[in-house]
């Protein structure tokens, strides 16, 4: 079918609640991962713009119409933008908790003392930097953008320079809903060029941060010379484990596909890691091979695409990397490992599967980011769980069995922060999202992703009208 053209918006920077050019005027091409060819340019900030767009935050905060807003004041902008934008959901939920905390901003604490009176308070924590990833451009920025809006912090976004169009758009939408000048500024660019000024700027209260372990260890670094906190999610290798009292095979081969295979594999949360019973394992992997079969593999604005293109041509190669190493380690390339035939341009990767893996291969211990999914036999629960955490990751993990309580068991065993049950990668804006080890610490969405952008403060007021009397009064001496 015919595929149409891609049109993308000419934008500039989005600071101070209007479009602006870079300080030095540099741009960075976009190219389609599907067809390799250039179809716009995004704008490219610099240390300089950092620094604009972060008094322009500094001011919003100094300001009555953002700085002294109310909860239910933001939620109103929260949900107008919601009317507006593809991704509402996170906007809504979080313009309701906006609203809640406003009877939450002051709460008393009794102390059961009649000589004292104290309460917490909940303040914005001043100007945020959001830095987010590329695999879902705008959704996770959202993520960050939502709550932190919501707590009444200042934030500067700096999307992926790899996919920062969607989050160029969120500017045009909150420049239209009127949202006060410099609560949120978008800058696009490199890492090194906007993103590290961002993080060492000592003006940026805190970084919130989702990406790679690497940028995630250079972003804790910088920030902790300033003490300034931070929140990352770097990440994972998460296993599916699926034993063989599941009922329905083809549900927990669907499931498998879905959370290795979704989004070309371009997943934080992926669960690449197939660990697999093995009196059901020659069964299975036949299922897999069938329903792969059956997985389009298409430019992404056809209908019915299933797997699209890898991101880049650099994410592309790292991918075929990935399988030519394990393959040269001594694993076996059950399926996929190349470019489809029938793709002659983009960066598309056939689904991959990968068996007679030992846990010393890279293959089994780094995060691929692409559609490949390794697989490992066990016979015993003990044997799995071990399996199952063979990883510095610790994002999350999923089980298939009808056997309750041995989901139970595993939910206490598994060390990640976030488990399934007989599922893959649902992910609901109401629950906390983050991980353990080196998947990072710090949760978005709940009420989780509100408080890492509130400052807590504990206030007691001494109200008796008797003396203290710890020192001996001057008048009594």
């Amino acid at each position: 079918m015919a595929i149409p053209n891609v049109r993308i918006p000419s934008r500039q920077l989005y600071i101070d609640g209007e479009w602006r050019e870079p300080v030095k005027k540099n741009r960075i091409p976009i190219i389609s991962p599907a067809t390799e060819e250039i179809i716009g340019e995004i704008p490219a900030a610099t240390e300089e713009d950092v620094d604009i767009a972060v008094e322009a935050a500094r001011r919003a905060l100094a300001r009555d119409d953002w700085g002294s807003t109310t909860g239910a004041q933001r939620a109103k902008y929260l949900r107008a933008i919601a009317a507006k934008d593809d991704v509402a959901a996170s906007f809504e939920y979080y313009a309701d908790l906006a609203e809640a905390l406003d009877s939450k901003r002051k709460t008393p604490v009794d102390l059961h003392l009649d000589s004292f009176k104290t309460y917490v308070l909940r303040e914005p924590l001043g100007v945020v930097g959001l830095i987010t990833p590329w695999n879902y451009p705008l959704l996770m920025a959202t993520w960050k953008v939502a709550p932190a809006l919501a707590a009444g912090c200042a934030a500067i976004l700096k999307p992926s320079e790899l996919a920062s169009i969607t989050c160029l758009e969120l500017g045009e939408i909150c420049r239209e809903v009127g949202l006060p000048p410099g609560a949120l500024n978008i800058l696009t660019g490199l890492g090194p060029e906007a993103g590290a000024p961002l993080v060492s700027h000592p003006h940026v209260d805190k970084i919130a941060f989702t990406g790679s372990g690497a940028t995630g260890v250079k972003i804790m670094t910088a920030a902790a010379q300033l003490v300034k906190p931070v929140t990352l999610e770097l990440g994972g290798k998460s296993p599916i484990v699926v034993f063989d009292d599941i009922d329905n095979l083809d549900l927990a081969v669907e499931w498998t596909l879905f959370g290795c295979f979704a989004n070309a594999g371009q997943v934080c949360s992926a669960t690449s890691r197939l660990i697999l019973q093995e009196s059901i394992a020659s069964e299975f992997l036949e299922r897999l091979l069938l329903w792969i079969k059956n997985i389009k593999i298409s430019d992404p604005l056809e209908e019915d695409c299933k797997l699209g293109p890898i991101v880049s041509s650099g994410q592309y190669e790292k991918v075929l990397k990935f399988i030519s190493k394990a393959k040269d380690e001594g694993a076996t390339i059950l399926c996929g490992g190349e470019r489809p035939q029938h793709m002659k341009k983009g960066y598309y990767v056939q689904p991959t599967i990968i068996t007679d893996v030992n846990t010393s291969m890279e293959i089994w211990k780094e995060e691929v980011f692409g559609p490949v999914l390794c697989v490992k036999t066990f016979k015993t629960e003990e044997e799995a769980i071990e399996l199952a955490n063979d990883t510095k990751y610790g994002l999350a993990s999923a089980i298939m069995s009808k056997d309750v309580e041995r989901c139970e068991r595993f939910t206490k065993a598994f060390q990640t922060g976030i488990i399934w049950f007989n599922c893959s990668q649902p992910t609901f804006t109401q629950l906390p999202w983050g991980g353990r080890k080196r998947s990072g610490f710090g949760r978005d969405l709940g009420e989780w992703g509100l408080e890492n952008y509130l400052n807590i403060k504990q206030v007691t007021q001494y109200t008796s009208v008797e003396p203290w009397a710890f020192y001996k009064s001057p008048s009594k001496v």
